[in-house]
């Protein structure tokens, strides 16, 4: 076998030479290895090189390039017509081209607040915002009235028996048991009370029967709304207040639907998930439409718009509403704002607590330079609707004389409101056994004339605020996450809905002091739902190996066929100890929340303890000048919202956080919204503040925008923590 000849045997053998020719094998280009050890990258180091902030650049840059062509243009003209130049805004770096011209940007910029029971929406240039019940009426079979159990939920439905029987031991022992307090609290302010009154008012109610008025002596008859002759030709749908002026008895029949519920998606009342939202952005479109006069919907595109959402929001709602709007509205450009910071823009404060009282919800967070303060955010599910609810059922515990009271009537539903408005009130200076009248006024029936008396269910219905346990709790977790489903990381399948460790002291307290707000658990699942279960770690794990690509930890999300709704407030650890006084920054223990008890927990709690506690989380964090926030923080509580127009409701809390807070007897004060601003719209006027800022906040999302990043845009454009 001949082996291989050398390069000096071939040139003597040969002739031949072997030369270099410097060529390489090929001309593709070759990667080094990388160093593993000094491994280093610059991807998504820097803020140029994220999307949002990389356009937000560009279009800061072409304002710039379009003043300078404009100023240019105005010197070249002055120069032709022979007049001096008047530079008004020279531009350099530190000039914001935004502020260029005279345009007023909030001319065109919508701002939307969506409440349980109503919904508020103007411009931003506007000076109060129209108001429309959220509430859309549907052609059905039947009313909403004859399809549920009448409101206030009577535990006995004879007629024929006590009223004091009507709603059971429990609602009779805890009405007693604040009358009984009532009274003691008035006879330590030196009030009189007499030893008789309940009799007394029991006793008329019982044995007065109402007057009848033909409806041609009665001035003040309702506009029902009208049905076209053929029922053929009824609208398939009616908006806002017009839906509750329609006749129970109307042909065709309608049926209501309110898509909100304690400030949530109303899944207890829907079927479909498509419905539901079909239902909602049907509100805001017919809004659009009819009260700010936008009829073409080709201009949209010319609009931003300002949405407001609650503090502890859902991420799938405010997903579904931006992809709506960018899609379905066409807006210009979209941002959200929460709820708190909103309020102090409306009430120009720096900082407060801001305490905002719904219809079925009230929310509670403490704001800082514009930014809500996380662990501080509480959601408690009673608002102004249970006072209503409260308010009937004490009244027909008394014997009130028009026992067929029933909120799902749309005309008992306004009556209510307006009972309400009326003799509510947070003093006791002038309680005592009074009479008053209402009338009642139905579809194609005579007006009737009630005479009542009351005493002092006027003041102990809002006393719910803090004595949560009067109120009704059955059925406000009916339905939750059963066909919208919660948010959930994308990495390890855990809810990631925000969370705070004040909501959390405010589920631990329910557990212990309220046990009507604690759902007994379900029997068997409606429908089964995905939840993260916690399996059995291994002992064997290699190591180095990452526990989520292990399969055996805690961080693996795992099927179960439970079907138990997702936690209102669910994810993270949270304190065990009692509720926070406020004035200590205690030792948080962090243990592992029961998922099961969270579920079926409606967060509520006394007001006066919820806003401490809210406080108290807020300034929790070691800090020099921790006792100054806090000192700031309970001087600067600001009540907002319909239901807090309660009279006397802010000096009533205030006496009783001074009571809770002895060590601060100056500093605590309970304000209304300043510049004698309604406390109902305070929110939608601060949105509407934020949407006449010029264009250099980041906050807006565009279409481009969202069609390049989706909904994962919303990390890039909050002005809070995503």
């Amino acid at each position: 076998m001949v082996g291989k000849k050398s390069g000096r045997a071939l040139f003597k053998e040969e002739g031949l030479q072997r030369t270099d020719n410097d060529m390489e094998f090929t001309i593709w280009p070759q990667v080094p290895m990388i160093n593993q050890k000094n491994y280093y990258t610059e991807f998504l180091k820097r803020d140029d090189q994220a999307l949002a902030v990389r356009l937000q650049q560009e279009a800061h840059l072409n304002a710039r390039k379009k003043a300078a062509v404009d100023i240019d243009r105005a010197r070249a003209q002055a120069a032709y017509d022979g007049v001096p130049y008047a530079e008004a805004n020279p531009l350099d770096e530190d000039l914001v081209m935004d502020d260029v011209g005279d345009e007023n940007y909030g001319l065109k910029t919508i701002v939307m607040h969506v409440g349980s029971q109503n919904l508020r929406i103007g411009l931003a240039t506007d000076a109060l915002p129209k108001t429309i019940p959220m509430v859309i009426a549907r052609l059905a079979d039947r009313p909403e009235a004859e399809d549920g159990e009448p409101r206030p939920k009577r535990v006995k439905l004879d007629y024929s028996a006590p009223p004091e029987e009507w709603f059971g031991d429990e609602f009779a022992s805890e009405y007693s048991s604040m009358a009984q307090d009532f009274k003691t609290s008035r006879r330590t302010n030196k009030r009189r009370v007499l030893p008789n009154s309940r009799e007394l008012v029991t006793k008329w109610n019982a044995a007065t029967p109402p007057e009848i008025i033909p409806e041609h002596s009665d001035p003040m008859r309702i506009d029902w709304t009208e049905m076209p002759q053929d029922p053929k030709q009824a609208p398939h749908y009616i908006v806002g207040a017009s839906a509750l002026r329609i006749p129970e008895k109307s042909k065709p029949r309608y049926r209501l639907r309110w898509p909100i519920r304690h400030g949530s998606l109303n899944e207890k009342d829907y079927d479909s998930r498509t419905m539901l939202e079909q239902d909602f952005f049907q509100i805001l479109e017919h809004a659009l439409i009819h009260e700010l006069g936008l009829e073409r919907k080709n201009d949209w595109a010319q609009y931003s718009c300002v949405f407001i959402i609650p503090d502890l929001y859902e991420k799938v709602m405010v997903s579904r509403v931006l992809e709506e709007f960018v899609r379905v509205f066409g807006f210009q450009r979209i941002c959200f704002l929460q709820e708190s910071t909103a309020a102090t823009f409306g009430a120009g404060f720096g900082i407060a607590c801001i305490v905002d009282i719904g219809a079925q919800k009230t929310s509670i967070s403490c704001v800082e330079d514009g930014m809500v303060l996380e662990d501080s955010r509480i959601n408690l599910k009673y608002g102004g609707y249970d006072v209503t609810e409260t308010f009937a059922k004490m009244m027909l515990f008394d014997s009130f004389n028009y026992s067929e009271f029933n909120l799902m009537r749309r005309h008992d539903f306004l009556l209510a409101e307006e009972l309400k408005n009326r003799f509510t009130t947070m003093s006791d200076e002038n309680i005592s056994v009074q009479l008053f009248d209402f009338h009642l006024r139905a579809f194609e029936e005579k007006t009737k004339k009630y005479s009542f008396k009351i005493y002092d269910e006027g003041t102990l219905a809002p006393m719910g605020y803090f004595r949560p346990a009067i109120f009704d709790h059955s059925d406000k977790l009916t339905g939750r996450h059963t066909i919208v489903p919660r948010s959930t990381d994308l990495y390890n399948g855990h809810p990631n809905d925000p969370l705070s460790k004040a909501q959390l002291d405010v589920v631990s307290y329910v557990n212990r002091n309220v046990p009507s707000a604690v759902m007994a658990a379900p029997t068997q699942a409606a429908r089964p739902l995905p939840t993260p279960m916690r399996p059995t770690p291994s002992k064997n794990r290699p190591l180095g190996l990452p526990s989520h690509l292990n399969g055996d930890t805690d961080g693996t999300p795992r099927s179960s066929p439970a079907a138990t709704p997702p936690p209102e407030d669910l994810g993270t650890p949270h304190p065990t100890g009692d509720e926070a006084n406020g004035d200590e920054i205690s030792d948080l223990k962090v243990a592992q929340p029961d998922t099961e008890l969270i579920d079926r927990t409606v967060p509520v709690m006394p007001l006066e303890t919820a806003i401490l506690a809210s406080i108290h989380h807020a300034t929790a964090l070691p800090h020099p000048e921790t006792d100054r926030r806090r000192r700031d923080l309970l001087g600067g509580i600001i009540l907002v919202g319909g239901a807090s127009k309660t009279p006397y409701l802010n000096s009533f809390l205030e006496a009783k956080l001074r009571q809770a807070m002895p060590q601060y007897p100056k500093e605590i004060l309970v304000a209304m919204p300043p510049r004698d601003l309604d406390p109902a719209v305070l929110v939608w006027k601060g949105g509407s503040v934020f949407g006449k800022l010029r264009m250099t906040n980041d906050s807006w999302i565009s279409p481009l925008e969202y069609d390049r990043l989706g909904s994962r845009i919303l990390n890039y454009k909050c002005i809070w923590h995503w």
